[in-house]
């Protein structure tokens, strides 16, 4: 059997003087999909922030396909993994095309232009996102779902193994956001890539996840499948508050619902 692609070990960090994460343990195997669930304030794209090196004065262990997250150069770790922020309205002058493009900097040197390999890998990305009629559009122009797709796309075109997201969705209305949760599946069973995401929506994170990783208040309070994770008496310890499971015919898992908006 093959090593994690992901090894957590006992991952802790203190920002501001305060503790965010203690003791966090995770293993994540080679092409799988593992969202981070949790309340608000528990830790969640505090863990994604350590995974993609933006916080590195954590104590613990970290290991990025089987080497020690220390020992990677930074543009080496970007060959192996992109990383996706939250959607906070982030604009610039770029076109789609040229900002999928800047994907590609981990591949190039400072004396170095794109090459076929290069636009092949971007071409791709802009397709894999539909992002096609909007290859010429200035990302400033685009709405919010849109541009969350370029920058997923970018993401893509870097060509890495790992493929890290911050609440990908959020913000977004139901058609975008079900057009980057098929494609991020989509990277993910058909082209191997292993997806770690913050989920806020627990019904998205059951459907495109292999694995479910629950934080409350900067510690591990559930690891599992998605269909042990969609269950009232889980989800009420996780959130603090009632939740209902609702059939969902053509569906593996039940719909879920917070028992206060019924």
């Amino acid at each position: 059997m093959s090593s994690p692609i992901i090894q957590i070990e006992n991952l802790s960090i203190e920002l501001s003087g305060n503790t965010i994460l203690k003791d966090i343990s995770l293993s994540i195997n080679e092409g799988e999909y593992v969202s981070i669930i949790g309340p608000n304030g528990a830790g969640k794209t505090t863990l994604i922030k350590c995974l993609a090196g933006i916080y590195r004065d954590w104590t613990g262990s970290i290991q990025i396909d089987g080497k020690s997250f220390s020992n990677y150069g930074t543009k080496e770790l970007a060959k192996l993994q992109s990383y996706v922020p939250q959607a906070e309205g982030r604009t610039n002058p770029l076109t789609v095309a040229e900002f999928v493009a800047m994907g590609r900097y981990p591949h190039l040197s400072a004396f170095t232009t794109l090459q076929t390999t290069d636009y092949t890998a971007i071409d791709s990305a802009i397709e894999r996102a539909g992002l096609e009629a909007f290859r010429h559009r200035k990302m400033n122009t685009l709405s919010g779902g849109e541009r969350q797709m370029a920058f997923i796309a970018a993401a893509l075109a870097q060509g890495t193994q790992i493929l890290l997201l911050d609440e990908p969705s959020t913000f977004l209305d139901y058609c975008h956001q079900t057009e980057v949760a098929t494609l991020l599946k989509s990277a993910c069973r058909e082209s191997g890539i292993t997806v770690v995401a913050v989920h806020h929506d627990i019904n998205t994170a059951a459907a495109c996840s292999d694995q479910i990783h629950a934080l409350k208040e900067g510690s591990t309070a559930f690891i599992g499948t998605p269909a042990e994770a969609v269950n009232s008496n889980v989800l009420e310890s996780i959130y603090g508050t009632a939740f209902h499971t609702i059939p969902s015919p053509g569906r593996p898992h039940p719909f879920v619902i917070a028992g206060g908006a019924l």
